[in-house]
Order: C-alpha cells, then sequence, then structure tokens
C-alpha cells in the first residue's frame, strides 16, 4: 500500500472500521480526520490525526489494532483511548 494519507481517509468519516481481537471484531466509527500542524518542512505527507468511536462498554487498550475498510483495505493503526462519552469511548491515531 502507498504510504497513507488525510485523502485516504478524509472520505471514510462516519464510516465504520472493522478490527480484528482475539477471536471476534470490533467495530470503530470514524468520527474526525484532520490536519494537524506540520513541523518539518520535508516529510513525507501533511501530517494529520484520526478519530475512532467505539460504542463498547468498556475500554480497549492502547495498541495496534489491524482495521480493515472496504476501499482502505487492511492497515495496522495505532490507537490511543483518550475520552469517554456517552456514546462510548474515544481513540486517536496520529500519522507524522
Amino acid at each position: 500500500m502507498d504510504l497513507l494519507t488525510l485523502d485516504h481517509f478524509s472520505s471514510c468519516v462516519n464510516e465504520t472500521f472493522t478490527a480484528a481481537l482475539n477471536e471476534g471484531e470490533i467495530e470503530f466509527v470514524l468520527v474526525e480526520a484532520r490536519a494537524i500542524e506540520q513541523r518539518m518542512p520535508n516529510a513525507m505527507r501533511v501530517p494529520f490525526s484520526l478519530l475512532f468511536r467505539n460504542t463498547a462498554v468498556f475500554l480497549f487498550p492502547q495498541q495496534i489494532y489491524q482495521m480493515r475498510h472496504p476501499r482502505i483495505g487492511e492497515v495496522g493503526i495505532f490507537l490511543v483511548p483518550i475520552a469517554r462519552e456517552r456514546e462510548g469511548f474515544l481513540y486517536q491515531a496520529t500519522f507524522n
């Protein structure tokens, strides 16, 4: 796969990504995809952040999740839990 960029994910906001976990699958909905400040002028890509929501009642640990999406395919994404909301937990991935 090519180097992932914000363009890969920006059209997937409000869509579901499926992650393999143990012997099952969990769903994360991409709720935000945005550029973040670029500190390295010659970087290979513009840094960006993704926010995913999971509606499970328990918190998943920060780790790399093998995420699948119909257009993007399968990719390992390091998710970090950052907040709890009424609808579930928010997880962030940062690409720089």
